[in-house]
């Protein structure tokens, strides 16, 4: 009986200890440790310079809109392609030199610079090479949707395209399927693209901090990936209910196996 005993004790403070606790579950939570937000707002606010392999959507008007022509898709192509494959086919990929090549322009290396500037540099080169201050030429740039991928413990993973200029990282989470309990909300991390290379960024999402990261808005090619709480490689429940019922289970084969061996 002391054994017994012995038994359900250890058992019920493993799975006790092994439940996932109610705070780290929970999102941005105020932890009492708020901290000078000026810095990484002015993060926040620098606009992303282009990298290898993103894909640019470049249009250009002017007051005869046929003499553009040459410059935006024709629009022609296939009806059943997806938003994302036509951003793929219409636009410029910016190769791993960094350039992009643009009709009767040629070659352009846009490495490191924003979409602004981008801008300036087409309107420029077309106002030297192919027309007139009176032509009223306007150029516009935008990345053809910000794409990130999602991997690990998340409700969805794999590959995604938001049409927004910005996302941060709750959004993207959000509509990837968002994060179940058994993942680890407290050090999240994002997998992110530079020009020397690529570097992994950690944040915690249970706290209200995380919103004056510089890595709060991510940026496109971003990986995000969601480590699994120990709990889930224990194999225990997630809750007490759960536990309760496992630790039901275990008594159940340890007394039917007593009372057998003390027939033998």
């Amino acid at each position: 009986m002391k054994k017994l005993f012995f038994a359900l004790s250890l058992l019920l403070t493993v799975f006790a200890s092994s439940c996932i606790p109610h705070k780290d579950t929970l999102y941005i939570q105020n932890k009492g440790n708020q901290v000078d937000s000026l810095q990484t707002i002015v993060e926040q606010q620098k606009a992303y310079r282009v990298q290898i392999n993103d894909i640019l959507n470049i249009r250009v008007k002017a007051l005869d809109q046929e003499n553009v022509q040459i410059f935006n898709p024709i629009g022609n192509g296939d009806l059943n392609a997806s938003s994302v494959e036509k951003s793929y086919f219409d636009g410029f990929t910016i190769d791993l030199h960094g350039n992009i090549r643009i009709p009767t322009l040629g070659k352009m290396n846009v490495l490191g610079y924003t979409t602004e500037e981008i801008e300036q540099r087409i309107e420029e080169k077309l106002l030297e090479e192919q027309f007139k201050e009176t032509a009223n030429i306007f150029v516009t740039v935008k990345l053809t949707g910000l794409k990130y991928v999602t991997t690990g413990e998340i409700g969805n993973t794999g590959t995604n395209v938001l049409y927004q200029e910005r996302v941060n990282i709750l959004e993207a989470i959000a509509n990837s399927g968002d994060i179940p309990v058994t993942g680890d909300k407290k050090d999240v991390l994002i997998i992110r693209q530079y020009p020397q290379g690529q570097k992994i960024h950690h944040i915690d999402l249970t706290d209200v901090n995380v919103m004056q990261s510089p890595y709060y808005y991510i940026q496109p090619n971003d990986m995000i990936y969601v480590k699994p709480l120990k709990q889930k490689a224990w194999g225990t429940g997630t809750n007490v209910l759960q536990n309760i019922g496992a630790v039901a289970t275990v008594l159940s084969l340890i007394s039917t196996t007593i009372i057998l061996l003390q027939r033998i």
